[in-house]
Formats: C-alpha cells, sequence, structure tokens
C-alpha cells in the first residue's frame, strides 16, 4: 500500500466560523501588505493565536505541530491526521492533511505549499530550537525572518466585528461572576463554586453562541492565602468566616478571552482589610479613568504608581494594571506590546481593548493579608473608552453575608 506524506480531505461542509469572510480577508490583506514592505513571500504561522486569527482554526497539539502558511495566494492550514477533516472544516480557506508514517511529513506539507520562497517568515517567540533548525534545513537557501511583531500590533487593534465577540465575552464573564456569587458560602469548597461559574458560563455560551466550540472556558475561585496570586489553582480548601475572596471568570467564545475579576469577603472585612480594599478599588478607578486615546501606557502606569505610594501599598503590586485582548488564554496568546507596564510605551488607540485590574499582595502574618484585585474591560474609542464589564465592585457590593 502507497502511503502518503500529506494530502487534502474535505469531509463534510465548512463550518460556521466566528467571523465573515470579509473579516478573515481584511486580515489577510494586512499582513500580506505587512509581508510585502518586509519583502517576505511566505509566512509560517506554528502558534495557537496567529493560526485561529487568519484561518480560524483552534488546533489542539498534543504533542503535534500544527501550521498556517500564508503566501500573496493562499492561506493554507496544516494539520495532523489524527484531526482528519475537522481543520478543514475550521479554516476559512486550504488545509493539507500531514500523516505520522515518516518523520517530518509536517515538514514536507508546509514544503508543498511554501514552494521556492527565499524570504519566509515565522514566529521567533513560539518556535523552538528544534523546530527552527528543521525549517532552515527545509528552505536551504532562503532566509528565515521574524514577522511575530509586526503581525502582533496587527492584531492590537480590533475590527468591530472582534468588539462585538468581545462585548458578548464580557456579559457572559458577567453572568457566570453572578454564578459564583450565588454560590459562596461558608463551608463551601473553592472547586464547588467554580464549577458553578463554569457551568453557567458554557450554558450561556451554548445557549447565544451555538456555531462556536466549547472549549476552554474556566473559572479561579480561590480563598483565604490562595488569593495571594492572580493565577493560582482552584482548590478544596472551604470557606471560612472572614475570608478574603478573589473570584475570575474566563469565558471563552471561539479563542476569544475576556474575564471578570473581583475582591470580595464573607463576611465583615476587618479595618485594615477594608483600608487595603478600598485603596485598590481607587487605583481601580483611577486606571479606569486614564484609558482613552491618546494615553501612553507607562503613563498610565506611572499616576497609578503614585496613588499606591501615596497610600504606602506600592510595595505590595504584584504585576502590571492591565493587558490586550484577543485571541488568547492561559494556554497561548499576549500582546505584550499593549501591557500596562513600566518598559511599555505603546500609545492607545481606537479600536484597541485593554484591561484595567491592580492587584496588590499583603503577605500572611500581616494585619490585611491577602490579594485584591479588581478587573474591568475598556474598549478604547475615538474620544474616551467604553467599560464593557457590569458587574459591581468594592465593599458597598462584594462583601457577602
Amino acid at each position: 500500500m502507497q502511503r502518503p506524506d500529506f494530502f487534502t480531505l474535505h469531509n463534510g461542509d465548512k463550518a460556521k466560523l466566528p467571523f465573515s469572510r470579509n473579516e478573515y480577508e481584511n486580515r489577510l490583506n494586512a499582513l500580506r501588505a505587512a509581508m510585502a514592505a518586509k519583502q517576505v513571500e511566505a509566512v509560517v504561522f506554528t502558534s495557537m493565536h496567529n493560526i485561529a486569527y487568519y484561518s480560524g482554526f483552534l488546533y489542539c497539539a498534543f504533542g503535534r505541530p500544527y501550521g498556517c502558511v500564508v503566501t500573496q495566494t493562499r492561506c493554507v492550514t496544516i494539520s495532523a491526521n489524527i484531526d482528519l477533516s475537522q481543520p478543514w472544516r475550521r479554516s476559512v480557506d486550504e488545509n493539507v492533511i500531514y500523516t505520522d508514517w515518516r518523520r517530518d511529513n509536517y515538514i514536507r506539507a508546509v514544503q508543498s505549499v511554501v514552494g521556492s520562497a527565499k524570504r519566509v517568515g515565522t514566529e521567533f517567540d513560539h518556535l523552538t530550537l528544534e523546530m527552527y533548525g528543521k525549517l532552515q534545513a527545509a528552505f536551504e537557501g532562503a532566509s528565515i525572518v521574524d514577522i511575530a511583531p509586526d503581525v502582533m500590533k496587527l492584531r492590537m487593534v480590533k475590527s468591530a466585528e472582534e468588539i462585538v465577540l468581545i462585548k458578548e465575552g464580557a456579559r457572559i464573564a458577567d453572568h457566570g461572576g453572578e454564578a459564583v456569587r450565588e454560590a459562596i458560602k461558608e463551608g463551601a469548597r473553592e472547586i464547588d463554586i467554580a464549577m458553578a461559574g463554569r457551568d453557567a458560563m458554557e450554558l450561556e455560551i451554548a445557549r447565544s453562541h451555538p456555531d462556536s466550540e466549547i472549549r476552554d472556558s474556566w473559572v479561579w475561585f480561590q480563598s483565604g492565602i490562595n488569593t495571594d496570586g492572580a493565577h493560582n489553582p482552584v482548590t478544596t480548601r472551604k470557606l471560612e468566616q472572614g475570608d478574603i475572596l478573589s473570584l475570575n471568570t474566563f469565558p471563552m467564545i471561539s479563542a476569544y478571552y475576556t474575564a471578570l475579576e473581583r475582591t470580595l469577603f464573607l463576611g465583615e472585612p476587618d479595618k485594615r482589610s477594608m483600608r487595603v480594599w478600598q485603596a485598590n478599588v481607587e487605583a481601580h478607578e483611577l486606571g479606569i479613568s486614564l484609558v482613552k486615546p491618546g494615553s501612553k501606557c507607562c503613563d498610565i502606569v506611572a499616576e497609578i504608581n503614585e496613588l499606591f505610594a501615596s497610600h504606602d501599598l506600592l510595595q505590595y503590586r504584584t504585576f502590571g494594571y492591565g493587558h490586550s485582548f484577543g485571541i488568547l488564554s492561559h494556554y497561548y496568546g499576549r500582546e505584550a506590546g499593549l501591557e500596562l507596564r513600566e518598559d511599555i510605551d505603546t500609545v492607545l488607540e481606537p479600536g484597541m481593548v485593554v484591561s484595567i485590574e491592580p492587584m496588590i499582595t499583603i503577605p500572611e502574618g500581616q494585619a490585611g493579608a491577602g490579594g485584591y484585585r479588581e478587573h474591568d474591560i475598556l474598549v478604547v474609542g475615538e474620544d474616551g473608552a467604553e467599560n464593557i464589564t457590569k458587574f459591581p465592585y468594592g465593599p458597598e457590593h462584594n462583601v457577602v453575608a
């Protein structure tokens, strides 16, 4: 039997993708203009976020390489045979399936699309040394250049269709937050409370976005000492009266991430905890007021830093004050050029979407111990910014009796 290195198979019909055909064409046209400016003839994407952004297909690697090759005339996803035609159904254009009969059939499939290109773009921030070496060998005589920073800048400004989806995500994050808040009670476990929020979000995604992939939504719900880090895992710890709580809901709609994060208390907080919480809320509100077109990321950070310093709390800050939104999750993606940190001088412009999420952590053993964080999502417009997070924040709303 002759077994192919790669092949094409159109099993079934194309699925409904999260965006219109015109949206994907606009993205590809912008990419091709950037390719032409860098004299790049073909781009080989390997990351989940860029493959999904340009083709609609979000892969599940499970140890296998995936790709999307873009030239001036083609957009072709490269997928493993284990997925058969699902990648074709969820790709806006072409798909090539590679087999595992021979080692490096993935590379051969990529070569079949790239052809004789003499200048090939890749993502240096995603490639392993092993894969970089294989691509160099495959494209002998060609220059391999980094396209990742250019592509990140393209992704940072959202289209109208993206903003509609992000607003839906924010709504569903709030919906999950309500389910979490309803489940909070003394003696309940973190995991049980988190599952209530996750179930509520997935059911709402299935109801309001029935053609989307139902995958990867999650909730982090932390209590007591477990609130000290923003990304601490859910545990089986049982809630106790007086606990500081951290609510974090993350609905995923077709690879698009949104988030709601809130500080709560089970019972009345003590005076020190209340002062720290109110200071963090003050920082949160200041940050929201500073998000507008023309503002520079590092300047926003400087003003919030000054406020925390005035409360003698700056030393307890744990990370930057916000980040971009779009195709990202805790598995993939990050638009590092649009983060609210001291070393980022990006100027906000209409179409950008950022969070404001100040967090300070008072170490265990000190008065007011715990992690305090609020998180809202803002869409930058022509004259200001729209806050699309509606779940209330602060002591007036989030002390649970």
